[in-house]
């Protein structure tokens, strides 16, 4: 599992020091080799890197290129619950929120936001919700996923982690893809901002895609929530490990990576600024390195930013999301987990990849041609 095989291996403050100390000379080195596997990764990530995004872009844009053509995936989250019975400091749906208007979906309510987001073309699918094993529990998520299996082109989910045995039901309905980000690899900062709940087990989030992947997931979301830790480049690198373990492991699945940063939530946190340069130079990074694996990019993010990072290795997108149960269909009285900065249509996303010579894919048969073979 990753967390023997790679993770407790590698002292996180070690990392933060390496990356630190890179000099010019190593990442001129490496852009000049062109040598790029996971080992040239701290070296792009580094302080030193920042005066060479210009040609970091120029390389990222090409190898992104060559392997996904000029096809970006579209997809919609699909929030069932925001209830949660974790106390994280971050997060609009944490328990210690007592002024959150918490809501989660009867099944009627859930076919009607599928049907909401199918008919805006949108055929995959992620679901999403809080840590309320009470209510979200196996019995609610196999209804959830038997709804949308048929009409969707693929379903993920994005909810608290599953053992082995919860993830086979879940995969045997139809659900294919986990989303599961770490939030920050540091123990002790992880510590810090998941006080109580079960998800201040930072073991436990860990090893949840290995579970997954033995009970038959095949597609894999992984990454860190900037903002979290002010060693944001340490812990995109251990994401970027965490993806490399499972795309060795679980060679057959699709893998991707996304660094969400914290937006405006129902709550008082204060995030550790990360600029849209450092955010950009981290995403580069990430597609110089892996030529093979997804690079995610959410409605966190402003309209303008994520217009401009189309062609240098972004291969999927949110579109039209909304945040809070219900969303789709109403205007819901469901508090969000963070508000979009991007409210654009998928009307108006598609248009805009046209207009950059990118095709926005919506749906497609290949991924139902795959599960009916399975």
């Amino acid at each position: 599992m990753f967390i023997d095989e790679v993770y407790e291996r590698i002292d996180f403050l070690e990392t933060v020091e390496k990356i630190s100390g890179i000099s010019r000379t190593a990442v001129e080195r490496i852009l000049s080799g062109r040598s790029f596997d996971i080992s040239a990764l701290p070296a792009l990530l580094s302080p030193a890197a920042a005066d060479y995004i210009e040609q970091m872009a120029q390389i990222a844009a090409e190898r992104s290129r060559e392997r996904f053509g000029n096809t970006i995936l579209l997809y919609a989250p699909l929030y069932l619950s925001n209830e949660c019975i974790n106390g994280c400091r971050y997060c609009g749906f944490s328990a210690i929120n007592k002024n959150l208007r918490r809501r989660t979906l009867t099944i009627s309510e859930v076919e009607r936001e599928f049907g909401a987001i199918i008919k805006t073309g949108i055929k995959h699918i992620l679901l999403v919700s809080g840590e309320q094993p009470i209510k979200v529990n196996i019995e609610y998520l196999k209804e959830v996923i038997g709804l949308g299996v048929d009409a969707a082109s693929s379903l993920g989910i994005e909810i608290y982690p599953l053992d082995i045995d919860d993830y086979k039901t879940l995969s045997d309905c139809g659900a294919e893809n986990l989303v599961i980000y770490q939030e920050t690899y540091e123990q002790k900062r992880y510590r810090q901002v998941h006080p109580s709940g079960k998800k201040k087990n930072i073991f436990w989030r860990i090893a949840a895609p290995d579970w997954a992947g033995i009970a038959g997931f095949w597609g894999f979301g992984v990454g860190a929530l900037l903002g979290l830790n002010e060693n944001a480049a340490a812990d995109v690198y251990f994401a970027a490990l965490h993806a490399d373990y499972l795309r060795n492991r679980y060679w057959r699945a699709n893998i991707s990576i996304s660094l969400p940063r914290l937006r405006y939530a129902e709550n008082l946190f204060k995030p550790h600024a990360v600029t849209d340069a450092k955010f950009v130079q981290y995403l580069l990074a990430l597609r110089i390195v892996f030529y093979d694996i997804g690079l995610t990019l959410s409605t966190r993010e402003t309209s303008a930013l994520r217009d401009n990072l189309i062609g240098l290795g972004i291969t999927q997108l949110s579109a039209a999301s909304k945040t809070e149960p219900g969303g789709y269909t109403e205007k819901s009285y469901a508090t969000p987990q963070f508000y979009v900065e991007d409210s654009r249509s998928v009307e108006e996303v598609l248009a805009m990849l046209k207009d950059k010579g990118f095709e926005g894919v919506a749906k497609d048969s290949w991924r139902q041609d795959i599960r009916a073979q399975r």
